[in-house]
This record gives C-alpha cells, structure tokens and sequence, in this order.
C-alpha cells in the first residue's frame, strides 16, 4: 500500500515538473517572439526607445512575478495547513469531521470488523491440535498429557512418601501400582490408571499425534487420578490433625 502510494506521489511530481517546464518553454517563445516583432515595427528597428518593447517586457516580467507570488503563497497555505493537524494520536469523534465523512469512515470500520470476523478459521483443523471453537483450541494434545505425569506424581509423593521416584520411560500402570488400589473401577474391571496408562503411551511411542478423543480420554483419567490423590492427601492431613488435638487433650 505505502509503495503504490509513494508511486503515484513520484508521478504527479513528475507531471507537474513536465507541465511546468512546458508552459514556461512557450511563454518564453511567445515573449521572444512578441519582442522582435516589436523591434521590427519600430521606426529605429530596434529596442531602442521602444515604447511597445517596454509593455511587453513588463507584462511578462508582472506575469513572472504575479505566478511565483502565488505558487509560494499556496505553499505556506498548505504548510500551515499541515501545521495545524495534531501530531498526537486522539480517536476522532463525530463533531471532528463532517457527517458524511463520519459516516463513511463508521462503514468502512464495520465492514473491515465483519470481514476479519468470517476470515477468522472455523473449519480448521491441524493434527494433533485442539480445533477452533472448541474447548481444546490452543492446545498441543501430546504436550499437555505429558504435563500431567509430574503433577500426579508429586501429588503419590504426597500420599506415599516412599513412592518410587519418576524414570523416564516407565509405564503410569508399574510407576503408581502403589495407588492402585486406591482408585476405583468401571464395569469392565479398568481403573482410571488403565486408560491414563494408554494414553500417555500413545503420546510417547505413537509417530501419529493423538486424537482428540484420546486426549479426551487421557484428561479425563487424569483428572479422576488426581482428585482422588488429593482427597486421600486431605483425609490424611484432617486424621493428622484429629490424632494431635487428641493426645494434646489427654496430656
């Protein structure tokens, strides 16, 4: 936009320049030529005492003057002009500019919105990414199960201090076979560690992105894993606390 803006400025310059040197290419032929016709219709045949020379160089020499008064004059009018105009960022309100020129600018503004709203993507879809418009969007599937391994794994440590300590490559159903029996299970005889264990497999060894079904299922047993965890930890703490007013009462 600002290169085709800086052309057509560079062409008007050119033109007017062109237009300037073309008129001032005539008038001074019509100046020379009005000059010697003058001097040959004197009775001296020169500009000698030549009344009718005189007029015609003094017409031409106002012209001169009168043309150059009045292109600087349209120049300092424009500069002031452009003086005037507030460097300052400001939001312009309707008493700033004529109606039609508000109007016209609150147009073209809501049309821009609407467009930049339909060209907004709905309909896209990149694999291993939540879509657009849902409640995954944003969100890198394989990523975010990964993140969940550390927060239930500081949350077993929480409740068995002597949990094992987190290796890299270990399968979720042999690294918290210690809460096992701490979760409950479905109809088909699956605890929630079942299917987090699936899933966090998928998002290690899968060349594929996963699902978003697969995350669904992943998060879903994360979530159940790790309220269960803090329940336990908050039960723990509340006997914790029960068994210390207890003997304090007694002592």
């Amino acid at each position: 936009m600002f290169s085709r803006l800086t052309r057509r400025s560079t062409v008007s310059t050119l033109c007017y320049a062109i237009l300037v040197l073309i008129t001032t290419f005539f008038v001074a032929i019509s100046c020379a030529l009005l000059l010697s016709q003058a001097a040959r219709t004197a009775p001296n045949g020169s500009f000698v005492e030549n009344f009718n020379a005189v007029v015609i160089g003094a017409a031409y020499v106002l012209v001169l003057v009168f043309s150059l008064a009045f292109c600087i004059k349209r120049r300092i009018a424009v500069h002031r002009r452009l003086q005037r105009i507030s460097k300052t960022f400001h939001t312009l309100g309707k008493n700033d500019v004529p109606d039609t020129v508000f109007r016209y600018i609150q147009q073209e503004y809501t049309r821009a919105c609407l467009i930049a709203y339909e060209s907004r993507p709905k309909d896209g879809y990149q694999e291993g990414w939540g879509r657009p418009g849902t409640n995954c969007e944003g969100v890198r599937f394989r990523t975010s199960l990964l993140d969940t391994v550390r927060k239930i794994d500081t949350l077993a440590h929480k409740v068995i201090p002597r949990h094992p300590a987190l290796r890299p490559q270990a399968r979720m159903l042999h690294h918290f076979r210690f809460i096992l029996p701490l979760l409950s299970k479905d109809e088909d005889g699956l605890t929630p560690l079942h299917y987090y264990d699936s899933a966090i497999q998928l998002a290690r060894h899968m060349s594929r992105e996963p699902t978003e079904q697969e995350y669904i299922v992943g998060m879903r047993a994360a979530r159940e894993i790790e309220t269960t965890l803090q329940d336990c930890y908050l039960e723990m703490r509340e006997g914790s606390s029960t068994n210390i007013s207890t003997c304090a009462y007694s002592s």
